[in-house]
């Protein structure tokens, strides 16, 4: 089965969705965790794992629209998204080390898009 365009943008889609996952959970983690009060208003939390679901359910239609091993290594523009994020929400620095390991997931995701025709 070829691989559909519109398969490739809903999977990129659910990844920059699900990327704002971790963003969340991350500043959940600022609060207090203990007590179950403090669980049930993290909406941090909530948000966060909303999020991922979020992502995980429009991972799925995608799959009908070509192959899982093109299109689950698109996934892994989820860890590009987060180091962006990161920086804008965070306020995290980028070094070149972690601007390499984006090149080189943006040149291995490419290299699968392109050997998938």
């Amino acid at each position: 089965m070829a691989t559909q365009p519109w398969a490739i943008g809903l999977v990129a889609t659910a990844t920059l969705i699900g990327a704002f996952g971790p963003i969340l959970l991350k500043k959940a983690s600022a609060k207090r965790l203990s007590k179950l009060k403090s669980l049930m208003t993290n909406y941090h939390l909530f948000g966060g794992v909303a999020l991922y679901a979020l992502g995980t359910l429009l991972f799925i239609p995608a799959l009908k629209g070509g192959d899982l091993s093109v299109l689950y290594p698109f996934v892994a523009l989820a860890y590009i998204w987060v180091s962006l994020l990161s920086v804008k929400f965070l306020g995290e620095k980028m070094n070149r080390l972690k601007w390499l390991g984006i090149a080189l997931i943006i040149i291995g995701v490419t290299f699968i898009g392109i050997g998938s025709n």
